[in-house]
């Protein structure tokens, strides 16, 4: 009978498997559920890997959809930052409008999420707060420019004459001072919805005891419970929202179209997003639509990794 020793000595001189081996051994200890993963895997690489990697390819090429893509480098990229003065714009209003849309969105979400979840008629409030997710962008774009119509027919005017705000109608809606603002107003009001209902499912997930054991502990306040148990219990629904609060934002197109039209007066609202709509579907001219939406896809994708690295503790990532 061998000894302990001689089983640790063998142990230790029993060379590692390699790579390969050690995938072989993960398949087969896992292939059920890589069996079931691959019809997803499969929609993701066709789907989202593959349109990406196509339009970074496209990105270094004049392609006008007539022709065989033609290789011209880097010239798509030199066109638009710095000769395309429109798409300079674009890149402002954007960041404006992720700045302050982004950030108020997701505080507002739990926020109106927190102060519902303590209410006893719950299940109304939230759907009150869900139903704009269900209109899309165009929309309720158009329906909220029935509210900020430049006539004595728009209800906004209308209000603002009837108290003696003012003399005459207001064209909100061409004016450049007034157009990015009813724009972020409208898309905080739209974002509501997907956030405001995942935080009432994460404040729904609290453990009422750690509240109870919180106060023998020494907290007396509201606030003070939601900084040391509900926010660090509810990360993953922080981070969720985060997320979707910057994707949102710059991605938002249709909404802007709705209330400003397209392109907006003196471009007031005009986005990354649509520019790359005017040179894809408009103008045809899909290399330098491609590069726009490189450049798109490289702002969201560090913004999220910096939410990611705020929000996520280690390993979570």
């Amino acid at each position: 009978m061998a000894t302990a020793g001689q089983v640790i000595e063998r142990a230790v001189a029993r060379p590692a498997p390699g790579r390969f081996a050690r995938i072989i051994e993960a398949y087969r200890k896992e292939k059920v559920a890589l069996l079931f993963l691959a019809p997803f895997a499969l929609a993701f690489l066709v789907f989202t890997v593959a349109p990406v990697l196509t339009a970074i390819g496209l990105s270094f090429t004049y392609y006008n959809m007539l022709q065989p893509p033609k290789w011209i480098g880097l010239t798509n990229y030199r066109l638009l930052f710095l000769d395309d003065s429109v798409f300079l714009i674009a890149i402002k209003n954007t960041f404006i409008f992720a700045l302050l849309a982004g950030p108020l969105s997701f505080t507002a979400c739990f926020l109106f999420a927190w102060l519902i979840n303590m209410q006893r008629f719950r299940k109304p409030l939230a759907l009150i707060f869900y139903a704009p997710s269900l209109v899309s962008g165009i929309a309720m774009g158009l329906i909220a420019s029935y509210f900020l119509a430049a006539d004595r027919y728009g209800l906004l005017n209308n209000f603002l004459i009837s108290i003696g705000a003012l003399n005459q109608p207001v064209p909100f809606l061409r004016d450049v001072r007034f157009i990015m603002p009813f724009v972020i107003l409208v898309q905080l009001y739209m974002s509501l919805g997907n956030g405001f209902l995942v935080n009432i499912a994460g404040l729904q997930n609290v453990d009422r005891t750690l509240y109870e054991a919180a106060a023998i502990d020494g907290i007396r306040s509201k606030l003070q419970e939601v900084w040391y148990i509900t926010l660090p219990l509810m990360k993953p629904q922080l981070l969720f929202n985060a997320v979707m609060s910057i994707v949102s934002s710059f991605n938002v197109f249709w909404l802007a179209v709705g209330l400003a039209g397209f392109p907006s007066w003196q471009y007031a609202a005009h986005t990354i997003v649509a520019h790359m709509y005017d040179y894809a579907f408009i103008r045809f001219s899909l290399g330098y639509a491609s590069a726009i939406a490189v450049v798109l896809f490289l702002f969201t994708f560090g913004l999220n990794r910096i939410v990611f690295r705020a929000l996520s503790t280690r390993g979570d990532y």
